[in-house]
């Protein structure tokens, strides 16, 4: 129950697990994934990893793709409809996830499903049925269904289903136990709810926290550019890792390390002592490179790392641009997506984090004539080599 419990918001029932963990058999542990997006990012490891520990503890991983619910859309922390997907961007999206989740979880005790198996089967009447399970009042205890509806702003009929589709999903699997971001609280309760209705023994329910981005603030999201891929490459995950707060490291690491918590708790003391936080985040980053490529990219990515942000160098290998005609550099680094705007360069130059071949700019107008080839420097990470045709 310690590991169990480590990194863990809330465990609803916990007597309720306790019990089921007393009869000495795997467990039915289901995590479920909308194939959104077609990367899983650290944010999605937080279960995954959760999911590993117990197979770890000998239980069984039901890794649920909800190319079914991926076809609704669903809501969470929207305040608007979110865009069902179509059936050929589920099935791509759910093939890079089946790709990329066996870097955590243990083949041999993983079951991947997909809701569409028993969802598309059923009829209308099927999921009129479904539907009369609940009730419109139930439904607006969601917390974003609630502020919609206080908000006047659109609620369409088919959001209701997903829920309840959820819900049923561990009916159809006969889950034991079911893992969730906080945000997936009201979900993950339906689901004992319907195992109830169908005379099942419901669901225990492990919730884990949302995984704050590099900022250090919103919840880690590719639409943000907070995230860290799981497939990108070392020097990118590793850069990336030294570059959060030293405080964000300790709630990363309880999150996403596979350390033990006697390890992060003499570290902390270390540190507290008078220790460099820069060395933990160091074996952090060499963990996670290690986990999703191998030791030999993490050592190489820690030299990376070394010669390019303690010895100034620049990297061999960057992305690299040809423009047409002279142009203004504020222009040319939107151009390269090295800022997302010309006023973001401006805001950079004036901080003093750009760089053309290595020289800090300080004049906000400066203008790349014809036949130069530079290279640009964005903070720390950012690169890329130019040629002004």
């Amino acid at each position: 129950m310690e590991l169990i419990r480590r990194g863990a918001e809330e465990i609803l029932v916990e007597e309720e697990l306790v019990r089921k963990l007393s009869e000495k058999r795997p467990l039915r542990v289901k995590a479920g994934f909308d194939p959104t997006a077609p990367d899983l990012h650290l944010g999605h490891t937080v279960l995954l990893n959760k999911m590993r520990q117990l197979q770890d503890l000998g239980h069984h991983a039901l890794f649920l793709i909800g190319d079914f619910t991926g076809m609704i859309g669903d809501p969470t922390g929207k305040n608007a409809t979110r865009p069902p997907l179509t059936r050929e961007q589920v099935l791509e999206n759910a093939k890079s996830y089946t790709d990329q989740v066996f870097r955590i979880l243990r083949p041999e005790a993983t079951e991947v499903v997909f809701n569409s198996t028993w969802m598309g089967q059923m009829s209308s009447s099927d999921m009129i049925r479904l539907a009369s399970t609940s009730t419109v009042a139930r439904m607006l205890e969601r917390d974003d269904f609630g502020k919609r509806y206080r908000s006047n702003l659109p609620i369409a009929i088919h959001e209701f289903l997903y829920p309840l589709v959820q819900g049923y999903d561990s009916v159809a699997l006969k889950a034991d136990l079911e893992l969730g971001g906080t945000d997936q609280k009201f979900n993950l309760l339906m689901g004992r709810e319907l195992q109830k209705h169908y005379g099942q023994s419901p669901q225990c329910i492990l919730t884990m926290p949302l995984l704050a981005g590099l900022d250090g603030v919103n919840k880690m999201s590719k639409s943000l550019g907070n995230y860290i891929g799981i497939t990108e490459a070392p020097s990118e995950i590793f850069g990336k890792l030294m570059s959060i707060s030293d405080e964000l490291m300790w709630r990363y690491l309880d999150l996403l390390s596979f350390e033990s918590s006697s390890t992060i708790e003499k570290w902390k003391k270390e540190v507290s002592e008078g220790r460099n936080p820069r060395d933990i985040k160091v074996n952090f980053a060499q963990e996670i490179v290690t986990r999703f490529h191998d030791g030999r990219a993490a050592e190489a990515a820690l030299a990376d790392f070394e010669a390019r942000f303690r010895q100034g160098a620049i990297p061999d290998e960057m992305p690299e641009f040809s423009i047409e005609g002279e142009a203004a550099l504020v222009q040319i680094l939107k151009q390269t997506g090295l800022t997302s705007s010309t006023s973001e360069a401006i805001r950079m130059i004036g901080q003093g984090g750009v760089k053309v071949d290595g020289e800090k700019v300080e004049d906000k107008g400066l203008v790349l004539k014809r036949g130069q080839t530079v290279v640009l420097q964005i903070g720390k990470r950012k690169f890329a080599r130019v040629a002004i045709s």
